[in-house]
């Protein structure tokens, strides 16, 4: 068996069960047929002696001394040959009269005879045909020499009953088992509902459907229930004072970079180029920086917290407004076929930025046309965004320099160097990835790669 069937609790105890059935049910099998074959012998050994009772009283000797009965058995199968049944009267091992189920063969003659005290024993005799279970007993009639009177059995009588009774049996019982282990996983089924129950609340609290666990499982399981909805409000509590964290320093050093950024032009007026430029570029790179570690924080603590979902539409849809505006003198003509599933598992502010970013480049390089394409990759369960322009594109070894923070291939083009590392960074935050490319269609291609909503 392999770790992966143990791995689960239904199939564990579904194969418990079954173990426990089949093993108490061969056992109760094998006790039953015991039972049975002590209760068929009881039963063959009563009518053996009841046989042997009812032929001593009916026999009679003729004036020569031969015996003889005055009427035939009770018992069908003494007159029935080869039926298993026999009885024979001797006298000095000498046969004197047998049943007519006795063709050509006799029964053994034992070689004791019972002594006077003994009414009658139990003997089993082997025969050609097999063992022989008898009673036998001495018999005075009259003034004639005493008698050895017989009756026996074969021992197939008693194979056939329980061969027939042990068949039955198995058969009933496979029907039991069969019944009992359907009736387990019915149980197993019943008892894990709760559990199903959990997994889809799970996801539905996931994908953002709901915002807590409902409150109608039973005992057993609804204090695990509790948990996972204080640690639902633990993190969604953690997730707000990250962003106001973040917030926070965002407007705190926002006022000292503007003092800088004044001073710095105030030190150019005054005819001090080289330390207002000295000012003006570490204030930028502060800028960028703290930009970029906002971004990383609320990425980082949105991951953590389920039911963090973003649609692909309207965000493209909002950044295309946004940058129609901003590019109006260009005249850009937008390509959107997103699929209506593309849902990533991330949150809207954080797609936003990363295909903000993404579209905001394209639409600086591009001549005439931006492409945006969305798709889902069913088996990788990923959401696939690709960004294309018509512009003049990158160099092979350029598109990996282009993700360091700070590095721009351009001065004259304006920007802070900043968007495409931010857009890896948060892709990865989130278990995806982004990547340059050239495509048969555009110069340059942006995909990125983020995990689906379930």
């Amino acid at each position: 068996m392999n770790d992966g069937l143990f791995s689960s609790l239904r199939a564990r105890l579904i194969l418990g069960a079954v173990i426990w059935i089949t093993l108490g049910v061969t056992v109760a099998g094998i006790f039953v047929a015991e039972l049975f074959r002590q209760h068929a012998t009881e039963v063959l050994s009563a009518q053996l002696r009841a046989h042997l009772e009812e032929l001593s009283s009916i026999i009679d000797v003729e004036p020569d001394g031969t015996p003889r009965l005055y009427r035939l058995l009770s018992e069908p199968r003494f007159v029935q040959p080869e039926s298993g049944l026999a009885w024979q009267v001797d006298r000095n091992g000498v046969v004197l009269v047998k049943s007519r189920s006795i063709s050509t063969e006799t029964m053994p003659i034992p070689a004791t005879v019972p002594s006077d005290d003994e009414d009658v024993r139990a003997i089993n005799l082997q025969s050609p045909r097999g063992l022989i279970m008898a009673y036998d007993r001495m018999l005075l009639v009259g003034d004639s020499a005493p008698m050895h009177v017989q009756v026996g059995a074969e021992e197939r009588i008693l194979d056939e009953q329980l061969r027939d009774f042990n068949l039955s049996l198995a058969g009933s019982l496979a029907l039991l088992a069969l019944a009992l282990v359907v009736a387990a996983i019915l149980q197993v089924a019943f008892g894990l509902q709760p559990m199903v129950r959990l997994r889809s609340a799970l996801t539905a609290v996931k994908s953002g459907d709901a915002a807590r666990l409902p409150r109608s499982f039973p005992s057993e399981v609804q204090p695990l229930v509790d948990d996972l909805n204080t640690m639902i409000e633990a993190n969604k509590e953690m997730l707000a004072r990250a962003r106001a964290q973040a917030g926070n320093l965002a407007h705190g050093l926002k006022t000292p970079l503007a003092i800088l950024s004044d001073e710095a032009y105030r030190l150019q007026t005054r005819g001090q180029t080289e330390s207002a430029a000295t000012i003006a570029q570490q204030s930028q790179r502060m800028q960028r920086q703290i930009d970029f570690q906002i971004a990383r924080a609320r990425a980082a603590a949105s991951r953590s917290v389920p039911g963090v979902i973003a649609a692909a539409t309207p965000v493209v849809t909002g950044i295309i407004g946004a940058m129609t505006r901003l590019y109006a003198e260009k005249n850009l003509r937008f390509d959107v076929r997103i699929e209506p599933g593309c849902v990533a598992q991330c949150d809207p502010m954080d797609l936003n930025e990363m295909l903000a970013n993404l579209i905001d480049n394209a639409c600086k390089w591009a001549v005439a046309t931006v492409a945006i394409t969305g798709a889902v990759d069913d088996a990788t369960h990923n959401v696939v965004l690709a960004v294309e322009d018509d512009g003049p594109g990158l160099p092979a070894e350029k598109m990996e320099v282009v993700f360091h923070i700070g590095e721009r291939l351009d001065e004259t083009v304006p920007g802070s160097g900043l968007g495409l590392p931010i857009v890896r960074d948060l892709a990865q935050l989130y278990g995806g990835a982004v990547r340059l490319e050239k495509s048969p269609r555009s110069r340059l291609k942006a995909t990125l790669v983020l995990p689906r909503a379930r």
